[in-house]
């Protein structure tokens, strides 16, 4: 494998000469390596094989994050104190000017420019850290506000329409491939009786009552890069930037932020929220994001709160039932203790509804508080 992975690098136009290629990070869809420089002043490179069964469409995913990487550095280069080569991934062309390679087996490659002294975490640890988080993923949404979201395609289509989901485990359900369903009776009623609330942020989009916005979809934590200092740098894994709801992005975070247990744990008392990290991310996102969203928008961020989680219950209950054939699992019922973990946190979060909306409304207001004293 190493001599073909400096077979790809050298179809890049890179600087200087490789001193070592690693294997980098813990994504879950792509392969990807650290290549290093012998000469410390040049930079390092990531390279990365795309998941061409994951992402279909190589060539237009391609170009979504072209356009996109574009846009945010033309912003950031009109903002005073800004760099936009570190607060933005940028893309290494292939010596023959395409942004991706091909090889004789039909995997397809990219590769970006290293950001040096960055580090990522898995789990939220402080409140300052998760402040970080939600300021950049918010700033993320603000500077990509003016870009319009026809632009850019869908690169998994339907990715967080849970219409699409619901209809996806009605399949499974009455397939049944794995004769799983009379294990799964209280988890399927869990899901009926929360359908018809989940669908509330898809009908408001489609009557018109929420704008679609240019969003991440895939805010989990590890997707910020943070300086030595733990301030948030840079947004990347940028595979499912697409047209959207800033609701979904502000859900999906929460998601990861907010449970003190990991996301398959199996004691279910052990789940719980954590309020602080909730409120610190929340500030975050608002001091950011809080100058372009429409009073809509901020409503429906704490129902995206609710959604998510049950979305990814659903999704791992789907995939338990049809025969664990999406996620990887590491014993037999892994998806199973998933959902059962998705869903018990779900419930804490619908008892602490008022709660968090309480603290999302007064973010809003003191945004709009400081923005009036500014004007």
């Amino acid at each position: 494998m190493t001599n073909k992975i400096y077979e790809i690098v050298s179809m890049f136009s890179v600087e200087g000469d490789i001193a070592a290629v690693v294997k980098y990070g813990s994504g879950h869809i792509n392969d990807t390596f650290h290549v290093m420089n012998k000469d410390a002043a040049l930079p390092g490179y990531l390279l990365q094989r795309i998941n061409h069964h994951v992402f279909e469409n190589v060539p237009t995913l391609m170009e979504n994050i072209q356009r996109v990487t574009s846009h945010l550095k033309k912003k950031l280069a009109q903002i005073p104190g800004s760099n936009p080569d570190k607060e933005v991934l940028t893309m290494v062309w292939t010596k023959d000017g395409k942004s991706f390679f091909c090889d004789a087996e039909g995997n397809y490659w990219r590769m970006y420019c290293f950001l040096k002294d960055t580090k990522s975490y898995d789990l939220v640890l402080t409140e300052q850290q998760a402040y970080e988080g939600g300021k950049t993923f918010g700033k993320f949404q603000l500077l990509l506000a003016d870009l319009d979201a026809g632009l850019i395609c869908e690169t998994i289509p339907g990715f967080h329409d849970i219409s699409m989901r619901l209809d996806s485990l009605n399949k499974a359900v009455l397939a049944d491939p794995e004769n799983r369903v009379k294990d799964v009776l209280p988890e399927l009623t869990f899901v009926v009786e929360r359908a018809g609330r989940m669908v509330t942020i898809l009908n408001l989009g489609k009557e018109g009552k929420l704008p679609q916005r240019i969003i991440h979809n895939d805010t989990k934590f590890n997707n910020i890069l943070l300086d030595a200092n733990d301030c948030g740098q840079c947004v990347i894994d940028l595979d499912t930037v697409m047209p959207g709801y800033v609701a979904y992005d502000f859900g999906d975070a929460i998601r990861t932020i907010i449970n003190i247990a990991p996301e398959d744990e199996g004691d279910l008392t052990k789940i719980g929220l954590s309020i602080p990290l909730f409120k610190a991310y929340t500030e975050g996102y608002f001091k950011s994001a809080g100058s372009f969203l429409t009073d809509m928008e901020v409503q429906s961020l704490a129902m995206g709160v609710l959604l998510i989680p049950y979305m990814q219950g659903v999704r791992f209950l789907t995939d338990y039932i049809a025969g664990d054939v999406y996620y990887k699992t590491r014993f037999a019922q892994h998806n199973l203790q998933r959902t059962r973990a998705q869903f018990q946190l779900l419930r804490k979060l619908e008892e602490e509804y008022d709660v968090l909306d309480q603290i999302i409304k007064n973010a809003a207001k003191l945004c709009t508080q400081l923005s009036s004293e500014i004007k």
